[in-house]
């Protein structure tokens, strides 16, 4: 297999910095490399495999869109910079082999103070010429916001080289004045034209449908249904309808077994889909021909499948994928399962190679291979020659540089169960007695895996050990260790996060005067309750975006039509005041340090600016820092760097640790 480097310039002129030892740094250059933004924020391939597109952060709140000719001399091309506040450029994909498609998102506070978030798609030559709005056109006339700018079903329609399938979300028009009102509403699916933006309607809206699939032909063969109560709030209960092949006809998912439809493959005509078994998540097809027959394609006694693996133009399913300690694939083509294990066996460490972008003749493949200790390298594959090209390194500023390795562990919970998570110690450290950080993972509804983490390298690099419990109420276990969630089952979520740090101390990794815990979003919840269970564990504590008051995210829900959905989520009972940290301020004993963007809409700002509060009434130590126009993921590389700055010199005043 034969290997080549086509690297952009940026990315090179980025590499060439890296000559400094790391031991040499200061706090603020450490937290500069670790708080860049990736070299890329998407990237995509072009349908003859020849040209790569990508999205790269120029800054705070800018964007730039370049292209890679491949077949000529690799420069990168400039397509255009994207510069609107609270607003960012999403994606973008190859429409056709001259055109791409982006998505723009962007957030505006309604006239009742609600911060809500939209998108628009946008279509563009490859040389930045002929920028026009995918989106319809929002009416004046309008009795609403159409906030759901459509999203891309299905690239090259068969016949219709400049079409492609999205979806529109119509919105009932005023009737007063006029007789050519839009009596419209709901979610549809439009034909659209890539270049002059005419538009045809395919599939009529309908007010509760909220998603549509293609299958990997261009046919919209799935359509998922959640129906809203009298408030209008949606209703925690979706449901699922197909399509046969040639049929317009929309037929409901027989049974009640949970199955959840993800993807269609036109020539089997089945859907693929979720459904649990014998108490794990697995995967599993049904016939489309209207006998209903299902056949299990992967379910595991130990870890839930969770991920359907597509590639192509058209998205189609070559294989699915879980996690046990470490991410598994398991293709169903033969061919790609071949072409994994060589290309890891061809690469240095036997990284995780995902397959990004195909070209439409699936010839040339974009892949990203990565592992605990590289960030990651994007490759152009191309199949028939079985060369192997570099493209971009997935963070610069980190590229070449050492890693630490991250170590699967498990400890024992009070109860004496079994918790799994990672271990990273400092290379070359003896991993004894080093001042150490328990990170509890975001969510819940989420896990945390093997695999490069920026924030985890940032606390290795500085000298502490980092342990990433995945405490009962995480996905991927099952249902069983699931549970209620981290919210509902709180005591035993956090319970396995303290013991996370007891086991720290208990081992001689973690000396126990200079133990913290640090969180982000679920995480910074976690940080903050764990001092509701045992305020003398940890010593410092770092919440960033974190949940704080259970009762009042509820209530900020009450604006949103999910607010059913984040009501269940969160529940009932003594767990609102017992569960949350803002109203047991009391109970702190370690000085905290906390971190929130303005316009974050996962977690609303104001839960920071109420522990805050909360914390100084009760005569607590706790500092504050607000970033004005930040989002959940505060993805800004200035504002990232000041945050892992604050936080390693909060730390190392805290513990005692040398700066």
């Amino acid at each position: 297999m034969k290997r080549s480097i086509l690297w952009s310039a940026t990315a090179i002129a980025a590499a060439s910095l890296l000559s400094a030892p790391v031991s040499a740094e200061t706090v603020e250059e450490t937290a500069a490399r670790f708080g860049a933004m990736p070299t890329f924020l998407d990237i995509s391939l072009s349908p003859s495999g020849s040209k790569i597109a990508y999205i790269q952060a120029g800054g705070t709140s800018v964007e730039n869109l370049l292209v890679v000719d491949m077949a000529a001399n690799g420069t990168p091309q400039l397509v255009f910079s994207y510069r609107e506040p609270n607003s960012d450029l999403v994606w973008c994909k190859w429409a056709t082999e001259d055109r791409l498609v982006c998505q723009i998102g962007f957030k505006k506070v309604d006239e009742d103070g609600v911060l809500l978030g939209f998108s628009r798609l946008i279509a563009v030559g490859a040389d930045g010429t002929n920028p026009i709005q995918l989106t319809a056109q929002d009416s004046t006339n309008a009795l609403g916001l159409q906030q759901n700018g459509g999203y891309v079903l299905a690239f090259d329609l068969a016949g219709k080289p400049d079409k492609i399938l999205m979806t529109r979300d119509w919105v009932e028009e005023t009737s007063t004045g006029t007789r050519l009102a839009n009596t419209d509403e709901g979610l549809g699916v439009e034909e659209v034209d890539v270049r002059t933006g005419r538009r045809l309607k395919v599939d009529a809206p309908d007010r509760d449908t909220v998603d549509y699939t293609a299958d990997d032909r261009g046919a919209v063969r799935l359509k998922v249904r959640q129906e809203s109560n009298t408030q209008d709030y949606l209703k925690d209960r979706l449901q699922y309808f197909y399509r046969g092949a040639d049929s317009d006809k929309w037929i409901g998912f027989k049974g009640d077994d949970g199955f959840s439809p993800e993807a269609v493959d036109a020539a089997k005509n089945v859907a693929y889909g979720f459904v649990s078994r014998n108490g794990h998540q697995a995967v599993e097809t049904i016939a489309l021909d209207g006998t209903n027959a299902t056949q299990i394609v992967l379910a595991r006694g130990d870890a839930d499948v969770d991920e359907l693996i597509r590639i192509g133009r058209q998205r189609r399913v070559v294989g699915v994928s879980y996690a046990t300690e470490k991410r598994q694939v398991a293709y169903l083509d033969p061919d790609l399962t071949k072409l994994a294990g060589q290309l890891q066996r061809a690469l240095p460490g036997t990284p995780l190679v995902d397959i990004i972008d195909a070209s439409a003749d699936e010839t040339k493949l974009l892949l990203m291979a990565s592992s605990d200790t590289d960030p990651g390298m994007t490759y152009l594959f191309d199949r028939g020659a079985h060369k192997l090209t570099e493209v971009l390194p997935w963070r610069a500023e980190l590229h070449g540089q050492m890693m630490a390795k991250m170590t699967p562990v498990s400890f024992p919970a009070g109860d004496g169960t079994m918790i799994p998570g990672y271990l990273t110690l400092p290379p070359g450290s003896d991993g004894k007695r080093l001042p150490a950080i328990v990170l509890p993972h975001g969510g819940p509804d989420a896990r945390d895996e093997w695999g490069f983490d920026w924030l985890v390298q940032f606390f290795v690099a500085r000298g502490y050990a980092v342990l990433q419990p995945n405490f009962r109420g995480s996905t991927g276990y099952g249902d069983a260790w699931f549970g209620q969630n981290g919210f509902k089952a709180w005591k035993t979520a956090i319970g396995d996060v303290d013991d996370a740090g007891r086991w720290l101390v208990a081992q001689g990794i973690a000396a126990p005067d200079k133990l913290a815990i640090v969180g982000w979003s679920y995480g910074g919840y976690a940080a903050l309750q764990s001092q509701v269970l045992d305020n003398k564990l940890y010593k410092a504590v770092v919440a960033i975006a974190p949940v704080t008051d259970l009762g009042r995210l509820v209530e900020n829900a009450s604006q949103y039509v999910t607010y059913q959905v984040v009501k269940d989520q969160v529940g009932t009972g003594p767990q609102i005041e017992e569960g949350s940290p803002a109203r047991n301020a009391k109970a702190f004993a370690a000085p905290v340090l906390l971190f929130h963007g303005t316009l974050d809409q996962n977690v609303p700002v104001e839960q920071s600016r109420l522990m805050k509060q909360r914390l100084e009434d009760a005569g607590k130590q706790v500092t504050y820092v607000e970033f004005d126009g930040r989002s959940h993921q505060l993805a800004d590389a200035s504002a990232r760097t000041q945050m892992l700055t604050d936080i390693d010199r909060f730390l190392a005043k805290t513990l005692g640790a040398a700066e």
